[in-house]
């Protein structure tokens, strides 16, 4: 990752994620809400987009998967559009497996040895794994915090890095 090469800006964009975490941070519901609603209307241009290339397949096959794909991506993200939150609730699932399986492969990862910095991928790995548990373990409880605590910590990252990331080269 690279940073603006002016301070100014560098700063103003890592307060604007600071603001942006602080607020996922305190109302956590309204920030999964508002993931949930956002990447129900990405799904929503994917299968717009994914129909709209049915013309372009090449045979009837190809066309039949291409429309499926297409109904089954506008579909997901009408019903995350319309039940945010119960689509919240299946996401903090779908992330605890994602997360526990990313976890593993981490730590697959770091007994195969040879991968740089080998003791950091196995803690990647440890708490990964046992975060994705936590979420699994304690679902559904913990839908209406999670994906908006999680989104509000990556947001603070994200702006840690910004700070701390060498500035772009002019060119």
């Amino acid at each position: 990752m690279s940073a603006p090469a002016s301070p100014a800006l560098r700063w103003i964009a890592a307060l604007l994620l600071l603001a942006a975490a602080g607020l996922s941070l305190a109302l956590p519901f309204v920030s999964a809400t508002l993931l949930t609603i956002f990447l129900g209307s990405a799904a929503v241009v994917a299968g717009i987009t994914q129909l709209l290339r049915l013309g372009g397949a090449a045979d009837t096959r190809s066309k039949i998967f291409r429309g499926l794909s297409g109904a089954l991506y506008l579909v997901g993200g009408f019903w995350c559009i319309v039940y945010p939150i119960e689509s919240t609730l299946s996401l903090t699932l779908f992330l605890g497996f994602l997360l526990a399986i990313e976890g593993v492969m981490e730590l697959a990862a770091a007994a195969a040895g040879g991968v740089p910095a080998r003791g950091l991928v196995l803690l990647d790995g440890i708490v990964t794994a046992v975060l994705g548990g936590m979420l699994i373990a304690e679902w559904p409880s913990d839908s209406i915090w999670a994906i908006g605590t999680l989104f509000a910590i990556a947001l603070g990252f994200s702006a840690v890095n910004l700070l701390t990331a060498p500035p772009a080269e002019a060119g």
